[in-house]
């Protein structure tokens, strides 16, 4: 099962408060969580109160294979937690040479009276 950090919206109308949850894709923004891993609160005046994360359990998330979204990939970054780089597949070089290109023999049909020769001589050699 592939897990997302995102953030999951509350709050009143035009004063939105969110909080940053472990969840399955599959669900719908304010559905399902797995975990709750922190809040943020963007009309919060002061910096050091707009957000608060449990880092060891982001750290957690994250080396099991959790893909962050952007907006909170940027709040881990910003609290101190390294997002792993996933490796990019090498793509191996083959040690042999492709052989050389040779067209393909065309087909040249055998003339009606050499194949009847052909077949009377078979017939010839049965009997």
């Amino acid at each position: 099962m592939a897990v997302t950090l995102r953030l999951k919206r509350f709050g009143r109308l035009n004063h939105p408060t969110y909080r940053v949850v472990a969840t399955d894709p599959r669900f719908p923004r304010d559905g399902r969580i797995i975990e709750s891993l922190g809040y943020y609160l963007p009309l919060m005046p002061r910096e050091q109160e707009q957000l608060k994360l449990n880092t060891e359990r982001v750290a957690y998330w994250l080396s099991v294979g959790a893909k962050p979204s952007e907006t909170v990939a940027a709040m881990i970054v910003r609290s101190g937690v390294a997002i792993p780089q996933p490796k990019k597949p090498t793509r191996g070089k083959s040690k042999g040479q492709p052989a050389a290109f040779k067209p393909p023999k065309k087909k040249v049909r055998k003339p009606k009276a050499q194949k009847r020769a052909e077949k009377e001589a078979r017939e010839a050699d049965s009997k």
